[in-house]
Protein backbone atom coordinates (compact mmCIF):
# COMPACT_ATOMS: atom_id res chain seq x y z
CA UNK A 1 0.00 0.00 0.00
CA UNK A 2 1.33 3.45 -0.81
CA UNK A 3 0.12 7.03 -0.66
CA UNK A 4 1.48 10.55 -0.94
CA UNK A 5 1.72 12.58 2.28
CA UNK A 6 -0.59 15.60 1.98
CA UNK A 7 -0.70 18.80 4.09
CA UNK A 8 -3.84 17.77 6.02
CA UNK A 9 -1.97 14.69 7.30
CA UNK A 10 1.01 16.59 8.72
CA UNK A 11 1.87 18.51 11.85
CA UNK A 12 3.10 22.15 11.77
CA UNK A 13 6.64 20.88 11.03
CA UNK A 14 5.51 19.14 7.83
CA UNK A 15 5.88 15.64 9.31
CA UNK A 16 3.24 12.92 8.91
CA UNK A 17 1.16 12.64 12.08
CA UNK A 18 1.96 9.57 14.18
CA UNK A 19 -1.75 8.87 14.58
CA UNK A 20 -2.14 8.77 10.81
CA UNK A 21 0.76 6.33 10.56
CA UNK A 22 -0.94 4.14 13.20
CA UNK A 23 -4.18 4.23 11.18
CA UNK A 24 -2.34 3.14 8.03
CA UNK A 25 -0.53 0.39 9.96
CA UNK A 26 -3.85 -0.96 11.26
CA UNK A 27 -5.41 -0.84 7.79
CA UNK A 28 -2.59 -2.62 5.96
CA UNK A 29 -2.22 -5.20 8.75
CA UNK A 30 -5.98 -5.88 8.64
CA UNK A 31 -5.76 -6.46 4.89
CA UNK A 32 -3.13 -9.17 5.41
CA UNK A 33 -5.21 -10.76 8.19
CA UNK A 34 -8.40 -10.64 6.06
CA UNK A 35 -6.66 -12.28 3.14
CA UNK A 36 -5.16 -15.08 5.23
CA UNK A 37 -8.31 -15.83 7.24
CA UNK A 38 -10.88 -15.19 4.50
CA UNK A 39 -13.04 -13.54 7.14
CA UNK A 40 -13.73 -10.37 9.02
CA UNK A 41 -11.07 -9.53 11.58
CA UNK A 42 -10.88 -7.18 14.54
CA UNK A 43 -7.76 -5.61 16.02
CA UNK A 44 -7.00 -7.27 19.35
CA UNK A 45 -3.72 -5.58 20.23
CA UNK A 46 -0.78 -3.60 19.01
CA UNK A 47 2.23 -5.03 20.79
CA UNK A 48 4.80 -2.66 19.51
CA UNK A 49 5.09 0.36 17.28
CA UNK A 50 8.41 2.09 16.79
CA UNK A 51 8.77 5.43 15.00
CA UNK A 52 12.37 5.47 13.70
CA UNK A 53 12.37 8.31 11.18
CA UNK A 54 9.85 11.03 10.30
CA UNK A 55 7.90 11.01 7.04
CA UNK A 56 7.85 14.39 5.32
CA UNK A 57 5.17 16.27 3.44
CA UNK A 58 5.20 15.26 -0.23
CA UNK A 59 6.98 11.95 0.34
CA UNK A 60 5.43 8.62 -0.54
CA UNK A 61 4.63 6.42 2.44
CA UNK A 62 4.95 2.70 1.61
CA UNK A 63 3.56 0.00 3.90
CA UNK A 64 4.36 -3.71 3.75
CA UNK A 65 2.59 -6.31 5.86
CA UNK A 66 2.79 -10.07 6.31
CA UNK A 67 1.11 -12.60 8.55
CA UNK A 68 3.83 -13.83 10.89
CA UNK A 69 1.81 -16.61 12.50
CA UNK A 70 -1.73 -17.88 12.75
CA UNK A 71 -2.85 -19.23 16.11
CA UNK A 72 -6.25 -20.85 16.72
CA UNK A 73 -8.46 -17.78 16.14
CA UNK A 74 -5.87 -15.01 16.06
CA UNK A 75 -3.10 -13.88 13.74
CA UNK A 76 -0.02 -11.74 14.27
CA UNK A 77 0.82 -9.39 11.42
CA UNK A 78 4.14 -7.57 11.07
CA UNK A 79 4.18 -4.18 9.36
CA UNK A 80 7.09 -2.15 8.01
CA UNK A 81 6.65 1.44 6.88
CA UNK A 82 9.01 3.28 4.54
CA UNK A 83 9.20 6.82 3.23
CA UNK A 84 10.34 7.53 -0.30
CA UNK A 85 11.61 10.89 -1.48
CA UNK A 86 9.92 11.55 -4.83
CA UNK A 87 12.87 13.60 -6.14
CA UNK A 88 15.77 11.34 -5.17
CA UNK A 89 14.10 7.94 -4.79
CA UNK A 90 15.77 7.54 -1.39
CA UNK A 91 13.88 5.16 0.89
CA UNK A 92 14.02 5.11 4.69
CA UNK A 93 12.59 2.56 7.10
CA UNK A 94 10.41 4.75 9.29
CA UNK A 95 8.16 2.53 11.40
CA UNK A 96 7.73 -1.08 12.50
CA UNK A 97 4.75 -2.64 14.27
CA UNK A 98 3.20 -5.95 15.32
CA UNK A 99 -0.59 -6.12 15.30
CA UNK A 100 -2.75 -9.03 16.48
CA UNK A 101 -6.18 -9.71 14.99
CA UNK A 102 -8.99 -12.11 15.83
CA UNK A 103 -10.91 -13.69 12.96
CA UNK A 104 -14.68 -13.26 13.28
CA UNK A 105 -17.37 -15.56 11.88
CA UNK A 106 -19.61 -13.73 9.43
CA UNK A 107 -22.87 -15.11 10.88
CA UNK A 108 -22.25 -15.63 14.59
CA UNK A 109 -19.87 -12.70 15.06
CA UNK A 110 -17.85 -15.00 17.33
CA UNK A 111 -14.13 -15.80 16.96
CA UNK A 112 -13.50 -18.41 14.29
CA UNK A 113 -10.60 -20.73 13.64
CA UNK A 114 -8.07 -19.76 11.00
CA UNK A 115 -5.93 -21.98 8.83
CA UNK A 116 -2.30 -22.46 9.84
CA UNK A 117 0.38 -20.42 8.15
CA UNK A 118 2.59 -22.35 5.74
CA UNK A 119 6.19 -21.33 6.38
CA UNK A 120 8.53 -21.65 3.39
CA UNK A 121 11.66 -19.54 3.93
CA UNK A 122 14.21 -19.00 6.68
CA UNK A 123 12.99 -15.41 7.09
CA UNK A 124 9.38 -16.57 7.39
CA UNK A 125 10.48 -19.14 9.99
CA UNK A 126 12.17 -16.40 12.07
CA UNK A 127 8.99 -14.29 11.99
CA UNK A 128 6.92 -17.39 12.83
CA UNK A 129 9.03 -18.24 15.90
CA UNK A 130 9.23 -14.59 16.98
CA UNK A 131 5.44 -14.34 16.88
CA UNK A 132 5.13 -17.16 19.41
CA UNK A 133 7.55 -15.44 21.78
CA UNK A 134 5.69 -12.13 21.47
CA UNK A 135 2.38 -13.93 22.06
CA UNK A 136 3.72 -15.45 25.30
CA UNK A 137 4.74 -11.98 26.52
CA UNK A 138 1.46 -10.45 25.40
CA UNK A 139 -0.62 -13.09 27.22
CA UNK A 140 1.52 -12.83 30.37
CA UNK A 141 0.80 -9.10 30.55
CA UNK A 142 -2.80 -9.28 29.41
CA UNK A 143 -4.33 -9.03 32.86
CA UNK A 144 -1.69 -6.93 34.58
CA UNK A 145 -2.78 -4.15 36.90
CA UNK A 146 -4.53 -1.18 35.39
CA UNK A 147 -2.24 1.64 34.34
Amino acid sequence: MAEVVLPAQTNPLGKLLGGHVMHLVDMVAAMAAHRHSNSYVVTASVDYIDFRNPINLGEIVILKSQVNRAFRTSLEVGVEVYSENVLTGERKHTTSAYVTFVAIDEKTREPKEVRPLIVKTVEEWKRYEGALERRKIRLAHRYDKEV
